[in-house]
């Protein structure tokens, strides 16, 4: 059987249909020769994703996004259409996020929960979070980062003060004569540590040999011996202060009796008119002469 050349060239056409739309979905990612899951989320603003994106789950590349469209019957809602792989098992209770990129772009995740028991059948529809990522993080961070940068225009204009403030070469000459007062104590101080310190350390050293050698030399005295003297000492001091007490000694009738003081100053007193008379009346007690006595 002879093929018309009008067949050959119709059947190109179609072969090369047929590859180039094979082609095209391969450059999708779409495959078209595994089975796969369809499932919906709910954004309210998708920006940033786009059609053939990819879908992961912990980082993992599970599918792709197949369609966007537009929710008519809940205006400000966006329904992403994605294909996942058949083995996928997404758990009730989990959600979708997309995370925006630095340079543009969006990523979507899918957040899987633990659930054991229930999951999302294809064709359901799963809850998502909008577009955050650095872009999100940094319109967050703004209020705070407009915060530091009023602070640092002040700090800026506090600095221009001082600047401009003619005092500051006096202030810097001070603090310079500080610095050199700072290192000169410095120097004296490592001075004092390399010379000083090691000869006081020895004399510390030598005095403390001199009291361990006395330690040594009243360990080896006999102390006992010495205590045992004191204390017969101050037991006899202790009987002869009884004694003087006492008004039956002979130390304590002296001492306590009034008659010893009247006889000692009957005698003083007679003793003193006797030498008195004696002055007055020297004959009445010595007798001499030459001659003899006289009649």
């Amino acid at each position: 059987m002879k093929i018309s050349k009008e067949a050959k060239i119709g059947l190109t056409g179609v072969i090369a249909l047929i590859i180039l739309f094979l082609g095209i979905n391969f450059l999708k990612g779409v495959s078209l020769f595994s089975s796969q899951k369809i499932y919906y989320i709910a954004f309210s603003n998708a920006k940033g994703l786009s059609k053939s994106s990819k879908v992961y789950a912990d980082g993992y590349d599970v599918g792709i996004v197949s369609a966007l469209h537009y929710n008519f019957d809940k205006p400000g809602q966006v329904l992403v259409e994605i294909s996942v792989d058949r083995g996928l098992r997404i758990p009730k209770g989990s959600s979708a996020k997309l995370d925006e990129g630095m340079l543009g772009g969006c990523t979507l995740n899918l957040l899987l929960t633990t659930n054991l028991t229930e999951s999302y059948q294809p064709g359901d529809t799963i809850k998502g979070s909008d577009a955050g990522g650095l872009m999100a993080k940094a319109a967050d961070m703004m209020p705070q980062i407009e915060k530091v940068i009023a602070r640092v225009d002040t700090l800026l204009a506090t600095l221009n003060s001082l600047a401009a403030d003619s005092s500051l070469p006096t202030i810097i000459q001070n603090t310079e004569q500080l610095t050199a007062s700072l290192n000169q104590s410095a120097n004296e101080l490592n001075r004092l540590l390399k010379k000083d310190i090691p000869q006081l350390t020895n004399t510390f050293d030598q005095a403390g040999q001199h009291v361990t050698q006395l330690t040594d030399h009243l360990n080896q005295l006999n102390l006992q011996a010495t205590l045992d003297s004191v204390n017969t000492t101050i037991s006899s001091v202790h009987q002869m202060m009884e004694q003087m007490q006492s008004p039956h000694g002979s130390l304590g009738l002296l001492m306590r009796d009034p008659r010893l003081y009247n006889n000692l100053n009957h005698t003083v007193q007679s003793a003193d008119s006797l030498v008195t008379d004696l002055k007055k009346h020297p004959k009445r007690y010595v007798h001499f002469s030459v001659f003899g006595k006289k009649k």
